[in-house]
């Protein structure tokens, strides 16, 4: 090769090699790119707001307005037909058990219960005719019957003095009296039984003169007064219509009656904490379930729960309504996430979960109770992972976020802390 031709060989070089080299640094600056599948900008990674699935205690309440109804409420009627002789309370008025009310003029009664009480009497005195006429006939039958032993005895010393025939007469006349013991006891026997007739009767006619006077059957309160001295009340077992005379009801202890919705009821059991505001009066306690209707009202379809409040001091009154919250469940150590956590679908619940290569999973999960901050998570979700709260639309499985912990999750903290 000849000198010139080797000089132009190491000038073309010298200018294409530059060249060449830039080509592979391009080359090799953009496979690099494209080998490395996580992004690192900051711009095209999504921030996610994330949830530690954490233990706690969860209750369920019902919050519903209840009424104070009175314990024991009854309307008072009169048995027996008759004019109201003498009414002693009024509206308002306060009674013990046994106290009278009202007392019934009823004369056609008090005349039966006379005629009653003298024939309790004359059966009395039949009964004593008729012992007397036992004692007379055992004396007739002792005499003969003494009688005729002494003819047989006679007879048996000295055979033949006496005769046979006054032997019969006298030993019949013996069994003659001694069947009239009999008589004369049966006689008594029946008396008596005339006897228990007539006191029935007397005690019959003496119950229904009772019932003309009305009494309280517990201690309580006059809530109305339908009828006045003088007015005519019908029986209140043979009129289905008849007028009451009072109404009482027993205010001292008091029955808040509550309707618990068809789904809260399968939670609601005895002993369940009922916290009570009455507005009327200000009042704010605490009370427990001790009743429940056990089945639900087909009208409303509602459980009818009680709470017992005690009203001694008269502060509550009968028709008056107050906000209850009602804790019907809870658990003490539930696994639980925020209520925004949760994706809701027509195939069931759902949560995103930002596993620890910060991409995202879709996890089905089971829940259980629910309160407006946070649902108990049964099945699905393990203590200590970590949950996308809120705007989950914007997230789909396999995709990379910058998970970031939630406000609520840190206000959440700072409370524990």
């Amino acid at each position: 090769m000849s000198e010139l031709t080797m000089n132009w060989s190491l000038w073309t070089w010298r200018r294409v090699l530059p060249g060449l080299c830039m080509a592979g640094v391009v080359v090799a600056v953009c496979g690099c790119k494209g080998d490395d599948p996580k992004p690192d900008s900051k711009a095209t990674v999504a921030r996610a707001a994330v949830a530690m699935v954490e233990r706690g205690p969860v209750e369920k309440t019902l919050s519903v307005a209840g009424e104070f109804v009175p314990f024991q409420e009854v309307e008072l009627h009169a048995k027996v037909a008759g004019y109201i002789r003498r009414i002693n309370v009024d509206i308002g008025d306060k009674v013990r058990t046994g106290q009278v009310l009202a007392t019934l003029e009823v004369p056609e009664l008090n005349a039966q219960v006379t005629g009653a009480e003298a024939g309790v009497r004359h059966s009395q005195e039949e009964i004593s005719l008729a012992k007397s006429e036992v004692l007379r006939a055992e004396a007739n039958h002792q005499a003969l019957h003494m009688a005729a032993d002494r003819l047989r005895q006679a007879s048996a010393a000295r055979p033949g003095m006496i005769a046979q025939q006054e032997l019969d007469d006298a030993e019949a006349k013996d069994r003659a009296a001694e069947a009239q013991v009999a008589v004369a006891k049966s006689t008594v026997a029946a008396q008596e039984q005339q006897m228990a007739v007539a006191t029935a009767e007397h005690l019959h006619y003496s119950s229904l003169a009772d019932y003309s006077r009305i009494t309280a059957p517990f201690d309580g309160v006059v809530t109305w007064r339908y009828a006045d001295t003088g007015a005519l009340i019908q029986a209140g077992t043979s009129n289905a219509g008849s007028m009451p005379v009072v109404k009482v009801a027993q205010v001292n202890v008091l029955r808040l009656r509550i309707p618990v919705p068809e789904s809260l009821a399968g939670y609601v059991r005895d002993g369940d904490v009922a916290e009570v505001r009455v507005q009327a009066t200000g009042n704010h306690f605490s009370g427990k379930v001790v009743r429940t209707t056990g089945a639900l009202d087909r009208a409303t379809r509602s459980l009818q729960v009680e709470v017992d409040v005690a009203n001694a001091k008269g502060a509550l009154t009968p028709g008056m309504y107050a906000d209850v919250t009602l804790r019907i469940a809870g658990s003490p150590d539930a696994l639980t996430i925020p209520v925004q956590a949760l994706d809701r679908e027509t195939n069931g619940a759902s949560v995103l979960v930002v596993k620890r290569d910060r991409t995202v999973e879709r996890r089905a999960v089971r829940t259980g109770l629910e309160t407006p901050e946070v649902v108990q998570v049964v099945d699905g979700l393990h203590e200590g992972e970590r949950v996308i709260v809120g705007n989950l639309a914007s997230f789909e499985p396999g995709q990379y976020v910058d998970a970031r912990p939630s406000a609520m999750a840190q206000a959440s903290a700072g409370k524990e802390q």
